[in-house]
């Protein structure tokens, strides 16, 4: 009896062992962002002023030949002229299920919590106003316990993005 349920733990551990030892993957190599598309994001009226904020959307494709487990996407939005973060967004794009070699995800919007307001303007005014500052996307991935990686960085265009 103590033969087999020390046969089972070893072979628990190898199988645990084998997993955790599976090959890392560089997600700079490994995944391509596709299909991507920035603007500004109508956020609605808060506190009565019309909000726009900095949006992309993608799809990431898993060009490794590892599945890929638990993909999470940090954006960090900053204005162009200033190499401090002004919004973030952050999503699990991937769960547990994982992301097989050369499958594509659905189509992911990631939006800022900041953005601009304005009571007197319509939003497409909003963007064409002479105060209006740029943004970009800093983009970075990661996948179970592999570190963060920034994999690209898009100009946020000054197009209207509705639901």
């Amino acid at each position: 009896m103590r033969v087999r349920l020390s046969a089972r733990l070893a072979g628990l551990l190898l199988l645990t062992t084998s997993i955790a030892c599976a090959p890392d993957v560089d997600l700079k190599k490994g995944l391509v962002i596709q299909d991507v598309a920035t603007g500004w994001f109508d956020a609605g009226i808060i506190n009565g002023q019309n909000k726009l904020v900095p949006a992309i959307s993608f799809k990431l494709k898993n060009v490794s030949d590892q599945k890929l487990k638990v993909i999470q996407v940090n954006v960090l939005f900053k204005r162009i002229n200033d190499p401090a973060e002004w919004g973030s967004g952050f999503v699990t794009v991937v769960g547990s299920a994982g992301l097989a070699p050369g499958a594509v995800t659905e189509t992911v919007l990631v939006k800022s919590n900041l953005g601009y307001t304005g009571s007197d303007q319509t939003r497409q005014e909003m963007l064409q106003n002479s105060q209006f500052i740029d943004a970009r996307a800093e983009f970075s991935a990661k996948y179970g316990s592999i570190q963060w990686a920034r994999l690209a960085e898009f100009p946020v265009t000054r197009t209207l993005i509705s639901n």
